[in-house]
């Protein structure tokens, strides 16, 4: 039977080659139906238009498929772990420079005195003051700053002195000096011409003079408030090298009298005690050496002048 041929307005075209047309058509719909889904337009009952209804069409993924092999889900990578931080390191504080050193060993002069004053009034120092910094003075400084957790070094240093200060009071003139050493006051004018013993109870010191120049000059102390020293122009009239008191029972060496049975003489108490202690109405000096000299130049009848 022969093929059979279908006429469309002139143009010829066989039932076959429509099939194939309408094939391919339904296929092309088909296809976009399954990429981006279809929209189907309903109608009611009555005929009246429903709201499109949308379908989509879904595809199951190329692992579904028949005979296909499952990839397998990739493996997540590690995030490698950081370390932590370091802390940011604390600045090292800064070294606290040591503190200035006012006097040490071998210094001397008149705050050195005062210095040891003040280790007196807190016990620390028995001796002086003197006004050199020796191995005493050293001694008591190191045990006052180990005492109170300062480095020990026996040298003042301004944290030292500080603490000191603190401590103590302004000593007074016979505290600095109690010991002696102190600057002679000026010399009395009737000390400026010939011989004298020239004694100054301001200064508490006696210059030995001859013709107005100094040629020695001591520490000396007087007597009490009971027994007080004369004071005045007088004479030597007596010498005694080993002399002892016959009113006090005490020694008075390298004794020169000036005034009945006041004289000028070296004092062991004194070199002991300095000016704690009082004499009974005599000149004691300290010094036992510088004394002796004195006594050795001085004459009889050479002048004694006892002034303030």
């Amino acid at each position: 039977m022969g093929a059979r041929t279908m006429s469309f307005g002139g143009s010829g075209l066989r039932t076959t080659d429509m099939r194939k047309v309408v094939s391919v058509a339904v296929s092309v719909a088909l296809a976009a139906l399954a990429v981006a889904g279809c929209t189907v337009r309903t109608t009611d009952p009555d005929g009246e238009a429903r709201s499109p209804v949308h379908i989509q069409v879904s595809h199951p993924p190329a692992d579904d498929k028949p005979g296909a092999k499952a990839t397998p889900a990739p493996t997540p990578t590690p995030t490698p772990k950081r370390a932590p931080a370091p802390a940011p390191k604390k600045a090292a504080p800064a070294p606290v420079p040591p503190a200035a050193v006012l006097w040490s060993r071998g210094d001397s002069g008149r705050d050195v005195r005062e210095l040891q004053a003040r280790l007196r009034q807190v016990a620390w120092l028995f001796d002086g003051p003197t006004g050199s910094y020796d191995d005493l003075t050293e001694s008591a400084v190191k045990g006052f700053q180990g005492k109170r957790g300062l480095p020990p070094t026996g040298r003042t240093d301004t944290v030292s002195w500080q603490r000191l200060l603190r401590m103590t009071r302004e000593p007074g003139q016979w505290e600095l000096y109690l010991m002696g050493g102190q600057p002679a006051a000026y010399p009395d004018p009737r000390c400026l011409r010939g011989r004298v013993l020239c004694i100054s109870k301001t200064s508490r010191t006696l210059r030995w003079m001859v013709d107005g120049r100094t040629l020695s000059t001591v520490s000396v102390r007087f007597g009490s408030q009971y027994t007080p020293t004369r004071e005045g122009v007088f004479s030597v009239y007596w010498k005694s090298r080993h002399h002892v008191s016959t009113l006090y029972r005490s020694p008075m060496p390298y004794a020169m009298f000036f005034s009945g049975g006041q004289a000028v003489h070296f004092s062991a108490d004194f070199a002991a005690r300095g000016y704690s202690g009082g004499s009974h109405g005599c000149v004691n000096v300290r010094d036992e050496t510088a004394i002796a000299a004195i006594f050795a130049e001085v004459s009889r009848g050479d002048k004694v002048v006892i002034y303030w």
